[in-house]
């Protein structure tokens, strides 16, 4: 049965869960708005970030003029986008924009802290004028015309300060000042270094950072910023993005991105051709001589055997091998040139050299049938063959000397622009939208992490069974009151809800206390009782005071003694000033209990205040006058009620219990942690005292059964003496 109790505490109770979040549904609401503020702030201090694109097509080379159509198809079928993206994103082009563009200089101007980025941005007059002058405004800016720095200076920092009469102060890397002229460069010799500064759109005392950046550090941070991906697969459309704060800058770098890559393509197209040309030059000279050499051995041969004619069969094979030598020819220059740019295992190589060695095959095939012929028709057979083949060769070479000198001269590469380089209108980053919803949700479950954790760390009492668990007889449920609500804050004098509001629900709840005190008190030593609380806050002393006026409506002679020596507040209830003699000078024998007793608002009550502050209120209560006065009050009164400090903050509670007839315990509904009344009911055992009941005070059946989060936990509450 244990088992299933704890299994069934353990469970998540929906219905608390959803009490305690909509308890707590103002600091939730505070979380999330401090949260979209907080992502306000990051979207205005954070510079827009806008994106250029460009759309390029890689055109397949269809090779008609650099290799024969049969290779021409394999080309097209060569995935290109890979390799074409890579050098697209090579050091070798993006260098070339890091020159034309200058992107290796850095000008960055001085802002302010935590708010620069955002001053720099709008027009805040308020702020503005409360910034330093060296601090940027919005629409600030330094334009360079030339900038070299010695190698020692690469990467180190020069300021910048605008002055008056269009001259600006610049700080080198060794701290020197120099002062330089708009327009006019500004050299120091000795250092080779040199600057002209074309425009200062800043006032006077405003500050720039200036830099030359490294090749490499400039080409990686160009990198950084450019995206290049295929649309669609085997397109062969690449869409080439590069993002940065400068809108129109974005443009400017990616179209000189475009041009670069554009410039090496060409030129990687004219080394080609440059390189097969060669190559043919190299190749007519020999096939030139070759030709003459088949030449003049077919007449030698033909005038000594006097043969000119050959029959049907010897021609058609000669045909062949003419045909067959031709095509393997062509293939050999083929598979050479096709070294030059791939390796052996690529499927273009391969093929070529497969169809040359079935080619080879089918030679060997026909010379067979040739040697079977007679020696005369053999013999003219084979220098009309080498005729045949060798003026094939050299007229190839011929027609394709002049095709790539044709190629050469009208390189225009492979990739053609299809969009040129243009900005968007809006940034792409930051997301407002996105940052501020996303600033609203978690702010909202930071309040919502912030109730629950509250929630579980200030466990408070919830119900009189809480109480009843602790082992404390609970008296009397004392609703909560507006009007309650607003005593504790207010300044003054205190009304009494007994009298201002005699039916109200709260007093009620009162008389049934002063009925359960009457049977309660039966087996108590005196008529007295000692009222204290764990915390201040708690409500004693309003429950002090009303039950005191209940119960002489009821016919009893009460007596009610404000017995915080420390910061009672009991005379503000009956109009009494500060500095009144009261318990303190009766304990001190300053003067006497009658002397001291002020007439309460209502008949049968009398009301004792706590006079002046000692500094010892412990030892005051430890006197032996104390018990006097208690016997005094049994004897005179139906009923005394001692209204005492905290038991957690003081001992003085103690103190009174061990003289009076009773003890009750209040308990603020929600906001007294169970952990307090546990050590309280510790402090009580230990002292050999007991509670005779506890009061639920403040009790809001809409809160029941959820924690409340208004209290912190904890015992040490500063309870410090008042001065008077």
């Amino acid at each position: 049965m244990a088992t299933q109790d704890s299994a069934g505490e353990d469970e998540i109770d929906l219905g608390e869960l959803v009490r305690k979040l909509w308890k707590g549904k103002l600091l939730i609401l505070v979380a999330a708005i401090i949260g979209g503020a907080i992502a306000a702030f990051v979207i205005a201090n954070t510079r827009p970030t806008y994106q250029a694109d460009a759309l390029l097509q890689l055109e397949e080379k269809t090779g008609a003029l650099s290799m024969p159509s049969a290779l021409a198809g394999l080309a097209e079928n060569d995935p290109r986008s890979v390799t074409e993206i890579e050098i697209l994103r090579s050091r070798m082009v993006l260098g070339q924009a890091v020159a034309n563009q200058n992107l290796d200089w850095s000008v960055q101007p001085d802002l302010a802290p935590v708010i620069g980025v955002m001053a720099s941005r709008y027009d805040l007059p308020v702020i503005n004028d409360l910034l330093p002058a060296r601090y940027a405004r919005p629409g600030e800016s330094v334009e360079i015309e030339q900038l070299i720095v010695p190698p020692e200076w690469v990467n180190l920092d020069f300021t910048l300060e605008a002055a008056e009469a269009n001259t600006y102060l610049l700080t080198t890397p060794l701290d020197n000042v120099i002062t330089g002229t708009v327009g006019q460069a500004l050299t120091l010799r000795d250092q080779g270094f040199t600057i002209t500064v074309s425009a200062i759109n800043a006032p006077s005392g405003r500050r720039f950072t200036l830099k030359q950046i490294d090749e490499i550090r400039a080409i990686s941070s160009l990198r950084s910023r450019l995206s290049v991906s295929e649309r669609g697969r085997s397109s062969g459309i690449l869409e080439v993005r590069l993002s940065g704060e400068d809108r129109i800058g974005n443009s400017r770098t990616l179209n000189a991105v475009v041009q670069a890559y554009l410039r090496q393509n060409i030129d990687r197209s004219a080394a080609e051709a440059e390189s097969s040309l060669t190559f043919i030059r190299e190749q007519l000279p020999q096939a030139e001589a070759n030709l003459r050499q088949a030449e003049v051995a077919l007449n030698d041969y033909r005038q000594l055997s006097a043969t000119i004619d050959l029959t049907l069969e010897t021609q058609t094979i000669l045909e062949q091998i003419t045909r067959i030598e031709t095509e393997i020819s062509d293939l050999q220059r083929r598979e050479a040139e096709l070294a030059n740019r791939y390796t052996p295992a690529h499927p273009a190589v391969r093929q070529v050299t497969e169809e040359r060695q079935r080619l080879e095959e089918r030679l060997a095939q026909l010379r067979g049938q040739v040697g079977e012929l007679p020696e005369t028709q053999r013999q003219i057979l084979n220098l009309t063959r080498n005729v045949e083949l060798t003026q094939q060769i050299y007229t190839e070479l011929l027609t394709r000397a002049q095709e790539v000198e044709v190629l050469r001269a009208s390189t225009i590469g492979n990739v053609r622009i299809v969009d040129i380089a243009a900005a968007g209108t809006g940034p792409i980053a930051p997301r407002a939208a996105v940052l501020l919803a996303l600033g609203l949700i978690l702010g909202g479950f930071a309040g919502i992490t912030l109730v629950l954790v509250r929630g579980w760390m200030n466990k408070g009492v919830q119900q009189p069974a809480d109480l009843e668990n602790l082992g404390l007889s609970v008296f009397a449920t004392i609703n909560r009151n507006v009007a309650t609500d607003a005593m504790r804050t207010r300044k003054g004098n205190l009304p009494i809800l007994a009298l201002e509001s005699p039916t109200d629900l709260t007093i009620e709840a009162l008389r049934s206390l002063r009925t359960s005190l009457h049977f309660g008190m039966l087996d108590a030593k005196t008529p007295t009782l000692t009222i204290t609380s764990s915390h201040p806050g708690a409500g004693k002393s309003f429950l002090a005071s009303n039950l005191a006026v209940v119960a002489a409506q009821a016919g009893q002679s009460v007596c009610l003694i404000d017995a915080d020596l420390r910061r009672g507040h009991l005379r503000r209830y009956f109009n009494v000033k500060r500095g009144v003699p009261g318990l303190t000078e009766v304990l001190s024998g300053d003067i006497g209990f009658a002397e001291a007793l002020v007439q309460g608002p209502v008949e049968n009550l009398v009301f004792l205040p706590s006079g002046r502050y000692p500094p010892n209120p412990s030892e005051i209560l430890m006197r032996a006058e104390l018990s006097r006065l208690i016997e005094a009050c049994a004897e005179n009164f139906d009923l005394t009620i001692f209204d005492a400090p905290p038991v957690l903050a003081v001992t003085d509670p103690v103190i009174l219990s061990k003289s009076t007839g009773s003890t009750i315990f209040v308990a603020r509904h929600d906001q007294t942690p169970i952990g307090e009344i546990e050590a309280a009911l510790k402090v009580y055992s230990a002292a050999g005292l007991k509670f005779a009941g506890a009061v639920l005070n403040d009790f809001d059946p809409k809160k029941a059964g959820g924690y409340g989060y208004g209290y912190g936990y904890g015992y040490r509450y500063e309870y410090q003496q008042r001065k008077e």
